[in-house]
């Protein structure tokens, strides 16, 4: 299991409604349904993914983020998780509006391009690679990268309340500068 999805788990309450945007081949939902007993929904635009999710007998949609979430009423789902795919989207103030939208409370993952060793790999000349960016240039699915600062920096900027954060490297807490230490951000924020 991926490190984010158990520091993720700990901001969903039991018995809740979940959507899972770019929720991949479902195993977060299918963790979240059987340790926390949600009400689980997964969007995926991928086939094989949308595919794999309904195996596992979870409720998914096949949709393209960049459309938005016109599907969805406001405060839909108690909670909205968007993880590791923020990076991937094109149109990103958008998405998190609407994420915001959709869901009372918000949780946002991604790697963060800030940590130490992503600066020095550009500094040398190359485009890092590591276990939170682990494509080349030329194969990424991420279109932006980020950092802990710009998205604290976006979510003002959006108008939204962030209510908690968790930075991660190696699945470790990262609480000494964790813009230049820490490796995957989580955020977990609502409408203001």
């Amino acid at each position: 299991m991926r490190a984010d999805f158990a520091a993720i788990a700990q901001w969903i309450n039991a018995d809740s409604s979940v959507l899972d945007l770019g929720c991949g081949d479902g195993s977060f939902l299918e963790y979240l349904k059987k340790q926390k007993l949600v009400h689980a929904y997964g969007v995926e635009i991928d086939d094989a993914r949308v595919l794999s999710c309904v195996k596992k007998s979870l409720n998914v949609i096949q949709q393209d983020l960049e459309g938005g979430l016109a599907l969805f009423e406001n405060d839909s789902f108690d909670t909205v998780v968007l993880s590791q795919t923020l990076q991937t989207i094109h149109e990103t103030e958008k998405i998190l509006r609407e994420v915001v939208r959709v869901g009372k409370e918000s949780i946002v993952s991604f790697p963060n391009f800030g940590h130490w060793s992503h600066r020095l790999a550009v500094g040398f000349g190359h485009m890092p690679v590591s276990k939170s960016l682990p494509y080349q240039w030329y194969n990424t699915p991420n279109v932006r990268v980020l950092t802990v600062a710009d998205f604290e920096k976006l979510a003002s900027s959006l108008g939204l309340k962030i209510l908690d954060q968790c930075i991660l490297h190696d699945g470790r807490i990262v609480t000494l500068m964790p813009n230049l230490f820490g490796s995957l951000a989580l955020f977990r924020v609502r409408r203001a």
